[in-house]
């Protein structure tokens, strides 16, 4: 058992991303979505830059759902300061991934163009995905 004294410190840690991802597993709004196959922190920067190459993809058709959001902030120093002296300002936010998360959504496009403008989207993308299709999407 940890003192008092340790624990204080071991709540302020970063924390581990063990396990699979516990909800947003199932698709919920379009037929069409990429799934994370990693954990990792996903930057606000990534996301923009995923959600701009899919919808410049399918040219403002159809629609696109972001299921991330970067709600943890991610603290730095400035350089050339010593040591101590507290905790750094917020640099950036993330989002934490872990597997089995789905990220992105569409729905309005045919699976072809879903297909590509997702494809083009993981790209920008630190994780593995997996592109996936709804049960009740009837394939042609």
């Amino acid at each position: 058992m940890l003192s008092p004294k340790r624990q204080k410190f071991r709540k302020m840690q970063k924390g581990r991303m063990k396990g699979v991802s516990q909800r947003g597993h199932r698709l919920s709004n379009g037929m069409f979505g990429i799934k994370s196959l990693q954990s990792k922190f996903i930057t606000s920067r990534q996301i923009e830059a995923a959600r701009i190459a899919a919808t410049r993809y399918m040219k403002r058709e159809g629609q696109l759902w972001i299921k991330i959001f970067p709600d943890k902030p991610i603290t730095k120093k400035p350089l050339e300061v010593r040591m101590g002296k507290g905790k750094g300002a917020p640099e950036y936010f993330v989002a934490v991934v872990k597997p089995g998360r789905i990220m992105f959504e569409v729905a309005g496009v045919d699976i072809d163009t879903a297909k590509e403008a997702l494809r083009l989207a993981a790209q920008k993308l630190p994780v593995k995905t997996k592109f996936i299709i709804a049960n009740d999407y009837e394939l042609v």
